[in-house]
């Protein structure tokens, strides 16, 4: 069944919640990050028995697959509150109120599977570097005639992107492969309802 591909102008006008941002960093920024990033102890994302292609480190939380439970994490390395404090401002949060966070690195070739983001969180904003990528958008759950609605949008190096309320919960998101390195830092607040069942396990 062949998808139909709409661009980042559908997606921003039919996703609620959905809000993205081009050069929300400087290139200074940019490269200052990307230093500390290469000091970090990435390692291969794991989910159950799945080793993923994709390098990460979490902060303030570890999400076990097996139990799928949230485990207690390390405290955000100090390099990185001050971009905390800038993603807090663009989504009009406290910078405490970012109780999570997600570096991860994107090898040439590198996916990211269809899933909506672990229940135990609300609003998500990513910040890219060092490459674009495309960021995938299908309506949840994954009906058959959902599948063929794909919205798509370009997360340029420096951007971010926020997800809250319907792009969210109603919505599934991916990245296909990468064609060349890059990064993101996913920055999550804490979900004060109960958790629903649901999270899909990205590949």
């Amino acid at each position: 069944m062949q998808c139909e591909l709409f661009d980042e102008a559908d997606a921003l006008a039919a996703i609620p919640g959905l809000r993205y941002q081009a050069e929300f960093l400087s290139r200074e920024e940019e490269a200052a990050l990307l230093e500390v990033i290469s000091t970090l102890p990435l390692h291969a994302a794991k989910y159950k028995e799945y080793l993923a292609r994709r390098q990460v480190l979490s902060f303030g939380g570890s999400y076990d697959f097996d139990t799928n439970r949230l485990q207690p994490g390390q405290a955000l390395d100090e390099r990185l509150l001050p971009l905390r404090e800038r993603v807090a401002a663009w989504i009009g949060v406290a910078p405490h109120d970012l109780v999570h966070a997600l570096v991860a690195g994107y090898a040439p070739g590198t996916p990211l599977g269809w899933h909506r983001d672990v229940p135990d969180f609300e609003v998500i904003a990513g910040v890219s570097l060092g490459n674009e990528a495309l960021l995938r958008f299908r309506p949840y759950p994954p009906e058959a005639q959902n599948r063929r609605k794909v919205l798509q949008l370009e997360v340029a190096p420096r951007s971010i992107y926020r997800m809250e309320g319907e792009a969210r919960w109603g919505w599934q998101h991916g990245v296909p492969p990468v064609k060349a390195q890059r990064w993101s830092i996913t920055f999550r607040t804490p979900r004060s309802r109960p958790a629903v069942a649901g999270a899909r396990r990205p590949a």
